[in-house]
């Protein structure tokens, strides 16, 4: 992350962080697999607009999020997320040569890489929607490890109730795409149990 964009992360995690935590009271599991340095994916499923700013909480090292195109189209929304390292993505097109050049620029300078695999949340969705092939795409591209992760709860106000747990890091450069994305659903599905 550039020097003026890291500033920035940093400023507004400080403000929200502690603010998420003291409204949301979220819990956190295995969180210490995140290691403090070094190209990370981490990959999981999607249930709220609220878990980019959860994952955000659950660690000191800054994460780039990919984000829906629909959030730059407007003024001060725009360059917030610019500013924050958030990087676009259409998901009307079937490949995003673009995004995925951009995040791949991000984890081949050590950087670390947060994406819901599911492409959306699953508000109105009981089960886990099939994962896209980015994240493994992304991970094998850059030799980087995928650290899957799984939401489970709900976010309730003032109240406990959603955990975010991590499973161990792996590496998914010697598997075939579809193989490593079948291997990233199993671990998220399992740490949902």
């Amino acid at each position: 992350m550039k020097k003026k964009k890291l500033i920035l992360y940093r400023v507004l995690r400080f403000i929200l962080v502690p603010f998420f935590k003291l409204f949301f009271l979220p819990k956190y599991e295995n969180r210490e697999v995140i290691p403090k340095k070094g190209n990370i994916v981490l990959a999981g499923d999607h249930i709220s607009n609220l878990d980019a700013p959860l994952l955000i909480s659950a660690t000191n090292r800054p994460i780039h999020f990919l984000g829906k195109i629909e959030l730059f189209k407007k003024g001060i929304l725009s360059w917030f997320f610019h500013s924050v390292g958030v990087i676009p993505v259409d998901r009307k097109q079937k490949k995003n040569h673009q995004a995925m050049q951009s995040a791949e620029s991000v984890l081949n300078s050590g950087e670390m890489i947060g994406i819901f695999p599911e492409g959306t949340t699953r508000k109105d969705h009981p089960t886990m929607r099939p994962f896209k092939l980015g994240a493994v795409a992304m991970a094998s591209h850059t030799n980087s490890l995928i650290i899957p992760f799984a939401i489970t709860g709900k976010y309730r106000f003032l109240r406990r109730g959603v955990k975010i747990t991590f499973g161990k890091p792996f590496d998914v450069s010697n598997l075939e795409l579809e193989e490593a994305n079948k291997l990233l659903e199993k671990k998220v599905l399992e740490l949902m149990k």
